[in-house]
């Protein structure tokens, strides 16, 4: 009798992940008829609903989550096992899902993927850009590209590269308002903020007279979004404070001016990958960060 207990555990996780049997059926090249059916006889099996459907969505049952992550842990496992058997990894197969900042994302990992992918043809992958922070593990990411220290304890980190925050503004804007000379000037511009859960950053850090201190700035506008941060300041709206790799391009051309230069504390951001701990032997996510790595090793924005 053959044992479709590996192939019924494959279409079952496509399926929760894409949240479709037609999306499903399209990422394995199989017919959807045939992944219907296959959840169906899985569930039938055990003897409980694993989805829970309706006309316009699937959602994943309690019981499907619990077998869910039984079903990523065997195959995984099976995944390092032969990948460590075969010493092959350019066979590798399978999905990666990352998520990463809008900003970040656009110009430095996506410019990346697409060597990743011809290094390694058998894998995918999937991924999510946006502003807000991701439940890495409840959300199902295999890999998390994010700035600043780790702070769940469930993840491990790997630091990718340094990166420095720098204040700037328009031309235009210091010509309406004035050069800022030091950072208690500040109180009189108009600075660009930051919204919850990222307003940590609208305290801006200096060294004066050799103390680290910071000074909580305030402005006319707020947003979750470092590209609109960094469009307004282009615009001579007001000062930013901003990753370097948004900026350093705009102040070479001359678009942007750097402020307080002599007031900068070498900041301590950096670039991390995040991932589950029971990621941390899969191939596919080692494969995916030693790339990144790499491809940061030497920022761009720093040459």
């Amino acid at each position: 009798m053959k044992d479709e207990r590996l192939v019924e555990m494959k279409i079952f996780r496509a399926v929760a992940e894409t949240g479709g049997f037609t999306a499903a059926a399209l990422m394995l090249d199989l017919q959807q008829p045939y992944v219907s059916r296959a959840v169906s006889n899985l569930e039938k099996r055990l003897g409980v609903a694993l989805l829970r459907r309706s006309t316009r969505r699937l959602q994943v049952t309690q019981e499907g989550h619990q077998y869910l992550a039984l079903c990523k842990r065997i195959l995984d496992d099976i995944e390092v096992a032969e990948a460590q058997l075969s010493r092959a990894s350019q066979h590798m197969t399978g999905a990666i899902r990352v998520t990463v900042a809008t900003s970040f994302g656009m110009d430095q990992i996506v410019p990346l993927i697409p060597g990743f992918l011809e290094r390694y043809p058998g894998l995918r992958v999937r991924l999510s850009l946006s502003d807000t922070l991701a439940d890495v593990i409840g959300e199902g990411f295999d890999v998390a590209i994010r700035m600043g220290s780790l702070q769940d304890s469930n993840l491990v980190s790997r630091k990718l590269c340094h990166l420095q925050r720098v204040v700037t503004a328009s031309p235009s804007y210091l010509a309406r308002h004035g050069v800022p000379s030091v950072p208690a000037d500040l109180a009189n511009h108009n600075c660009l903020m930051w919204e919850p859960p990222m307003d940590h950053l609208n305290h801006w850090p200096f060294v004066v007279d050799g103390e680290r201190t910071s000074m909580l700035i305030n402005g006319n506008f707020q947003t979750s979004s470092g590209v609109s941060s960094v469009y307004m300041c282009l615009a001579g709206v007001g000062i930013t404070r901003m990753a370097e790799h948004m900026v350093l391009p705009s102040i070479r051309s001359n678009m942007l001016v750097p402020l307080l230069t002599d007031f900068q504390p070498s900041d301590e951001t950096a670039i991390y990958a995040l991932y589950p701990r029971d990621s941390s032997l899969h191939p596919r996510v080692r494969a995916f960060i030693d790339y990144v790595g790499e491809g940061l090793k030497r920022p761009p924005w720093a040459a």
